[in-house]
C-alpha cells in the first residue's frame, strides 16, 4: 500500500517520468533505505550516493559499510562520497550543516550529470515538513518559511512528502528490511530534535492529529503564499529596477504596496537585512536622503525618491598602488582596470572623461586609487579655487549609489583625478609640460 501512495503522489505531483533514471541520496537510515527499496520496486533506474561527512567516527565508517552492502544486495550502482566536512566548514567560515549541505549538492549535481539523471531523490517526509514548519516559527519567519517542504525543487524531488515516519519503519518491517539509526537523532541537545523528542509528543497529547493539522494548516498557506506572490511581482515589475547591478526601489510607488513592510521585507530579507532593521528601512521613507543600512552582504542607501541596494564589496576598502611608469596596468576595487601611458607633450590631450592627462615630472612615482573621503577636496581642472569632493558630485546630480562608489586617485595627500570626471587643475598639461602622464580606465 505505501508504494502505491508513493507512485500515486509521483504522479500527481508530476515527479518523475516513467521509469527514468534517477540519482538517490542513501544514509542507511529508515527514509533514505525506504525510498531506495520503494523506488526500485516501482520501476526506476538508481543511482545510489553516500555521502561521508566523516563527523559521526566509527557510525560514520558504519553507515558507509552498511550503504555498501545493501546496494550490492539490491544489484544497485552506488557512489561513496567522503569528505573533510569540518575542514570545509572552516575554510569557508560557514557552520557544519552549511558545509555539509553544500558538499553533498555539490556532488548530487555532479553525478546526476555523470550518469544522465533526470532528478535527484531525497528521502524528506511529512514529519519532516512539520518540523521544518515549527522550526521556522520557532526562529521567526515570513509567509514562505511556514508553507512546509516542497514536493519538487529544481531538479530535487520528494516522493516520500506523502508519507509519515512511522509508516515508513511500518514498511520496512514488513518487507524485512534493516537500516540503520543515526544516535545523534536520538539526543534532544539539537533544535529539531528538541521539536522532533518533546515539542511534537506534547501537541500530539492536545491534539493526536497535530500532525495533519500542521500540514493542512501548510496547504492553506501555500495557496494564500501564491496569492500574496502575485501581488509581490505586480508591485515588483512597477516599483524596483536594475541599474548597472543594483536594485533601485521607486519610493512614490512603494508606498502604493498594499503593504510596504511586507513588499521590503521579500525583496530584502534574501540579501540579508533581518525584520528589524526592514522595520527602520519602512520608516525611513519620510526621513532625509543619506540613511545607511547594513547587512553582511550589502548596503541598502536612501535617496531623494528612490531606495538603491548594493552588494558590499569585501575589497571597496583597499587602496591600489598605481607606479608612474609607462604601460603599468593594475585592476581597481570597482574590477575596471586602469593603464598609465607616457608620451611626450605633443599629444593631443584627450576629452574622454575615462582618460586624464597630466604633468607627468609634478607627480610622484607612485600614486594611489581609493575611495572618496569625507573632507576629500581638489582643484576641479579649469578652476582656481579648491572643491570638496561631496560638493562636486552634488552639483553633478550624482545619485547616492553613485556618490557611495566614486574612486579618486590621489598622489600624497592630495587628489589627482576624481576618477571619470575631472582631474585636478594644479597637475594639468600646459605648453611648460614636458611628458604627459595619461591615465586610462576601462
Amino acid at each position: 500500500m505505501l508504494e502505491r501512495k508513493v507512485r500515486d503522489f509521483i504522479t500527481k505531483e508530476s515527479l518523475l517520468p516513467d521509469r527514468c533514471r534517477v540519482i538517490v541520496g542513501v544514509s542507511g537510515g529508515a527514509d533514505s533505505v525506504a525510498l531506495l527499496r520503494i523506488l526500485l520496486s516501482l520501476g526506476y533506474d538508481c543511482h545510489a550516493v553516500h555521502c561521508n561527512f566523516r563527523l559521526r567516527g566509527d557510525e560514520s565508517e558504519r553507515d558507509r559499510r552498511f550503504t555498501e552492502e545493501l546496494c550490492r544486495q539490491l544489484e544497485t550502482e552506488l557512489t561513496v562520497c567522503n569528505y573533510d566536512t569540518s575542514g570545509y566548514a572552516s575554510q569557508n567560515g560557514i557552520s557544519i550543516e552549511m558545509a555539509a549541505r553544500e558538499l553533498r549538492y555539490r556532488d548530487f549535481r555532479r553525478i546526476m550529470k555523470e550518469q544522465e539523471a533526470c532528478a535527484i531523490c531525497i528521502a524528506h517526509h511529512s514529519d519532516d515538513s512539520v518540523e521544518t514548519i515549527l522550526l521556522n516559527l520557532t526562529r521567526g519567519t515570513g509567509l514562505k518559511g511556514l508553507t512546509g517542504i516542497k514536493p519538487r525543487n529544481g531538479d530535487i524531488v520528494r516522493p516520500l512528502l506523502c508519507v509519515s515516519r512511522e509508516e515508513i519503519e511500518a514498511y520496512l518491517a514488513e518487507i524485512g528490511q534493516p537500516f540503520i539509526t543515526d544516535s545523534t537523532n536520538l539526543e534532544a541537545g539539537f533544535t529539531r530534535n528538541k521539536i522532533r523528542l518533546r515539542l511534537l509528543p506534547i501537541m500530539r497529547e492536545i491534539n493526536p492529529s497535530a500532525d495533519s493539522a500542521v500540514l493542512s494548516t501548510a496547504r492553506h498557506l501555500q495557496q494564500a503564499y501564491r496569492f500574496y506572490m502575485a501581488s509581490v511581482q505586480d508591485t515588483l515589475r512597477k516599483t524596483v529596477h536594475d541599474r548597472n547591478g543594483n536594485l533601485e526601489i521607486d519610493i512614490d510607488q512603494l508606498r502604493k504596496a498594499p503593504s510596504v513592510e511586507g513588499f521590503l521585507f521579500e525583496i530584502l530579507s534574501p540579501a540579508g537585512f533581518n525584520d528589524s532593521v526592514i522595520t527602520d528601512i519602512a520608516a525611513s521613507l519620510d526621513s532625509q536622503p543619506g540613511a545607511r543600512f547594513l547587512s553582511e552582504s550589502h548596503i541598502l542607501l536612501k535617496d531623494r525618491n528612490k531606495l538603491i541596494l548594493m552588494k558590499l564589496k569585501k575589497d571597496e576598502s583597499v587602496s591600489v598602488k598605481i607606479l608612474t611608469v609607462n604601460g603599468f596596468t593594475a585592476l581597481l576595487p570597482d574590477r575596471r582596470r586602469i593603464t598609465v601611458r607616457i608620451e611626450e607633450n605633443e599629444v593631443p590631450v584627450s576629452r574622454n572623461p575615462d582618460t586624464a592627462s597630466f604633468d607627468a615630472d609634478m607627480l610622484p612615482d607612485t600614486l594611489t586609487v581609493r575611495l572618496w573621503q569625507k573632507g576629500d577636496w581638489f582643484v576641479p581642472f579649469g578652476m582656481k579655487g579648491r572643491r570638496l569632493v561631496s560638493d562636486f558630485m552634488t552639483d553633478r546630480k550624482m545619485n547616492i549609489a553613485e556618490k557611495h562608489s566614486q574612486l579618486v586617485v590621489t598622489g600624497g595627500d592630495n587628489i589627482v583625478w576624481v576618477l571619470g570626471l575631472r582631474p585636478d587643475n594644479r597637475y594639468r598639461v600646459t605648453e611648460r609640460t614636458l611628458r604627459q602622464l595619461i591615465l586610462t580606465v576601462k
